[in-house]
């Protein structure tokens, strides 16, 4: 039997969300921020037109690339590590879809956080399932109801 002392590099670069994870005050709002400060330079880079679409394969894309690096690191983690943030990436970046300004984004931010910690409606039930797709599924539901919320705000703003 071999016996593994360090993680792999690639699940614990993705898993940890490129460090943001070692963070050691609160390792998902620090998954979170990077999240949200890295869709706000994509912003810049490529354009308010080409963004919803780049933030939606970024979502598919790291739903299936986090479920990945948690089965890789939960071995020498334990299960649902704190320092698996990727979960959260992906989680803010589900009501980002609609944000268009950095007011905006900073709102996401917060209705994501505020779900992902109170874990109300159904988000709870997803929390306690074991597995590493169940890791991000209780993040990616925290980001469906921020999206509503922020949709609301949005759009009854502007009336």
């Amino acid at each position: 039997m071999v016996v593994m002392s360090r993680t792999p590099l690639l699940p614990t670069i993705i898993g940890t969300g490129f460090g943001a994870g070692f963070w050691p005050w609160g390792p998902g709002t620090a998954g979170a921020v990077v999240a949200t400060l890295l869709w706000l330079l994509m912003g810049i880079v490529v354009g308010t037109a080409t963004l919803p679409w780049l933030t939606l394969v970024l979502i598919v894309v790291f739903t299936v690339l986090g479920t990945w690096a948690t089965a890789r690191l939960e071995p020498f983690w334990g299960e649902d590590p704190s320092r698996v943030v990727v979960d959260e990436m992906v989680g803010v970046w589900t009501p980002l879809l609609l944000a268009t300004t950095w007011q905006e984004a900073l709102v996401a931010l917060v209705l994501f956080r505020f779900f992902d910690i109170v874990k109300p409606l159904g988000i709870r039930s997803l929390d306690r399932r074991h597995g590493p797709f169940w890791v991000m599924a209780d993040d990616l539901l925290a980001g469906v109801y921020s999206a509503v919320v922020l949709y609301l705000i949005i759009f009854i703003g502007r009336e």
